[in-house]
C-alpha cells in the first residue's frame, strides 16, 4: 500500500511508539497526557494509512502484530532522530544529575567500576551509575526496550553479525558497538591442587571435576564448544552465575573453573590460587560496549563511551604493573584482563 506521507500526521507515529512501548492503550495514553479514546483514535487513522491492525487485545493490553513489530525500530529511531536533531541539547558532566544504566557481568565490572567511579568523583559528581547483572551474550533486546543504556561484555556473535551487514553496504544497523579491551581465560584452581604440581594436560583438564559461570543457567560455555570442535568434553558438577563465588568455591576444593586472567588477581583470594593457561587453543576474548543506534548522537551516551573506554584504559595500565597469582608464562599476546559473557 501506498503511503502518502506529504498528508502523514506524525503524532500519528508519537502515539505508535508509545504503545509499542508500553503494550497497553491506557499508559500510553497517560504518558501522552491525551485521553485513551484520542490514543485509540489515532492507532485507527494510522491503520488505514499502513493498511494493518498494528495491535489486537490481548489480556489487559495489546500485543502487536507483525507488521507492527517490522515497523516499529524504524519509527522509533527516526523519532529519536529527530529529536536529537531539533533538540539536540548538550550535556555538561559537571552539572549534569543523569542515571545511568548499565549491563555488565561481575568480572567486568570489577575491572572498570574503580576507574569510572574515579572518574564520576571528579567530573561528574551528581551522576549516577545503576549497574545490573548480565545474563546474555545477546543484549539487543535489553537496548532495544530500554531495560538499560548500554551492555559491556563478550558478544562475539552480535559484533561479527554486525560488521558483516557494515561490510556488505548496509547502512542501517540498529546497535552500535566499542572495542574496550582484550584479554584471555585461564584455568585456575587452589594452590595445593593435585594438578598444580604439573604443567596442565589436555586429558587432566578433561578428567578434572569443573564449576562453570554460566549467566544464562545453561551447563554449557564457549570453552566447551571449543572441546566440542576437538571431541572432547570435560565435566562439570557445579554451576553458577557469578566469577566472585567460583573463585572462592574453587579456593576451598578440587573443582578446576576458567576465569578472566586479570580478574583473579581483583576478587581477593587471588593468594590462594594457581593459574594454568588452557591445555589448548582459545581465542582472546573481545570485551565491547554496545548499545542503540538512537543514542549514538546523545551527548550523554557519547560522555559515558568515553569514560567506559578511560577507565578500560586505567584498568590496562594497572593490570601490566599489578601482582598477580602464580601463572605459566602467558601465550601470545594481550592484555592481562578478559571476561566471558
Amino acid at each position: 500500500m501506498d503511503v502518502n506521507f506529504r498528508t502523514l500526521d506524525l503524532n500519528l507515529l508519537r502515539v505508535f511508539d508509545e504503545v509499542m512501548s508500553e503494550r497497553n492503550l491506557t499508559r500510553a495514553a497517560r504518558n501522552l497526557s491525551v485521553t485513551q479514546p484520542a490514543v485509540s483514535n489515532a492507532l485507527r487513522r494510522l491503520r488505514e494509512v499502513v493498511g494493518d491492525e498494528l495491535v489486537q487485545r490481548s489480556g489487559a493490553g495489546v500485543e502487536p502484530t507483525p507488521r507492527a513489530l517490522a515497523l516499529w525500530p524504524t519509527v522509533r529511531d527516526a523519532l529519536q532522530q529527530l529529536q536529537h536533531t531539533l533538540a539536540p541539547g548538550e550535556f555538561d558532566a559537571s552539572v549534569a544529575d543523569t542515571t545511568f544504566l548499565l549491563a555488565m557481568a561481575d568480572a567486568t565490572a570489577a575491572e572498570l567500576m574503580p576507574g569510572l567511579v574515579r572518574i564520576l568523583e571528579t567530573e561528574a559528581p551528581a551522576v549516577a551509575v545503576r549497574v545490573s547483572p548480565l545474563t546474555t551474550r545477546d543484549p539487543r533486546r535489553m537496548l532495544e526496550h530500554e531495560e538499560v543504556d548500554m551492555a559491556v561484555g563478550y558478544f562475539p556473535a552480535l559484533v561479527a553479525s554486525l560488521a558483516a551487514r557494515g561490510q556488505s553496504g548496509d547502512s542501517v544497523l540498529a546497535f552500535e558497538t566499542q572495542r574496550l579491551y582484550v584479554g584471555e581465560y585461564v584455568c585456575v584452581m587452589r594452590r595445593d591442587h593435585p594438578l598444580a604440581a604439573a604443567p596442565l594436560t589436555l586429558d587432566a583438564f578433561c578428567a578434572a571435576r569443573h564449576m562453570l559461570v554460566s549467566f544464562s543457567g545453561r551447563p554449557y560455555g564457549f570453552i566447551d564448544q571449543t572441546l566440542g570442535a576437538l571431541g572432547r568434553r570435560r565435566h562439570i558438577v557445579i554451576t553458577v552465575n557469578q566469577f566472585f563465588t567460583a573463585e572462592r568455591v574453587v579456593a576451598n576444593s578440587d573443582l578446576l573453573t576458567v576465569l578472566p586472567r586479570h580478574f583473579v588477581s581483583e576478587a581477593g583470594v587471588g593468594t590462594q590460587l594457581v593459574l594454568r593457561d588452557l591445555p589448548f587453543d582459545q581465542p582472546m576474548v573481545h570485551v565491547d560496549a554496545v548499545w542503540h543506534r538512537r543514542a549514538q548522537r546523545s551527548r550523554a551516551n557519547e560522555w559515558l563511551r568515553s569514560a567506559l573506554l578511560r577507565s578500560a584504559e586505567e584498568a590496562f595500565s594497572s593490570a601490566r604493573t599489578g601482582r598477580t597469582p602464580d601463572r605459566d608464562p602467558p601465550r601470545g599476546s594481550g592484555s592481562d584482563f578478559s571476561e566471558r559473557r
